[in-house]
This record gives structure tokens, sequence and C-alpha cells, in this order.
């Protein structure tokens, strides 16, 4: 399991425990805060997982086939994982996240496409200024692109994409 959705959970749950869970009816109160905050634990799971996929794909590919270290080969793994990322997180988040009712799946689907390019060019802007630029290391150059997009995401999904109806 990917440590940054176990610590999550974990922070999530100790939460709930310090701050809520002090007169006995616990079970009462986690229905009620996951009334209240279940979409976003829901996007923070199906986001860990997005995650997952994405740096499988752009591990698997810069530690086999393309160079971390060239600048070029280093945006096609990005590009690569982020198409693979974008397809698993269309799915889960119209289904689990947000459970879409939208009928016109072309037209929600071309937004949501739409929002991931322009946190892609995000993405691609924060890896070239942190590990071409600047040369920080591009493991940490993606690990802090990757949250600035996860919270982008998140973002445009609630207010464009996946719009109450």
């Amino acid at each position: 399991m990917n440590l940054l959705l176990t610590a999550q959970v974990v922070i999530f749950y100790n939460l709930i425990t310090i701050f809520y869970l002090k007169d006995g009816n616990s079970m009462e109160q986690i229905k009620i805060l996951y009334k209240k905050y279940g979409e976003i634990l829901r996007y923070v799971i199906v986001g860990g997982l997005t995650t997952v996929i994405s740096m499988i794909l752009f591990y698997g590919l810069v530690w086999t086939i393309l160079d971390g270290n060239n600048a070029f080969q280093l945006q096609i793994a990005n590009i690569i994982s982020w198409a693979g990322a974008v397809a698993f997180a269309y799915v889960t988040n119209r289904i689990f996240v947000f459970q879409s009712k939208e009928t016109k799946i072309f037209k929600e689907l071309s937004a949501f496409v739409l929002s991931r390019v322009l946190t892609l060019l995000l993405d691609m802007g924060v890896m070239f200024l942190l590990a071409t630029i600047m040369r920080l290391d591009y493991n940490l150059s993606k690990l802090l692109s990757m949250i600035l997009v996860m919270i982008g995401n998140y973002v445009i999904s609630k207010l464009f994409v996946f719009k109450p109806y």
C-alpha cells in the first residue's frame, strides 16, 4: 500500500478518535463524519491509488528504457505515466468519488481530460523548473509536483467537471 495513503488513513482515524469519539456513540459519529467528509476521503484513497499507477508507470519507464537524467526522456516518461493515471482516475472519480449521474459521458470525459491536460502542463512545468533548471533530484521533483497536481485536480474536478446537476 502507498505509504502516503497509509499515513493519510492513519491520520484521519486518529483525528476521529481524538476529537469526535468522546461519548461512546462512535459508530454514529463516524457515519456523520463520513457523510460530511466522505467525498474527500474517497478522493484521497482514489488519488493515492492513481498516484501508485502513475509512479509505477513513471519509474518503470525511467528505470528500464528511458533515462531520468535526460530532460526529454524524463518528460516522455511523465506523459506516459500521466495518460495511464488519467484513464484510471476518470473511471474511479466518476464512480466512487463524485458518484456522477451525468448522462453525457463524452462531455464529462472531455472536461475531465481537459482539466488533466491543464494539470499535466503544471506537472511538466514543475518538473522542468525543479529537475532541469534547478537541478533538484528528479525523485524529489516528482513528489513535489504530484502533491501540487493532486490538489489542483480535486479543485478542478469538484468545481468544473463533476458538478452536481
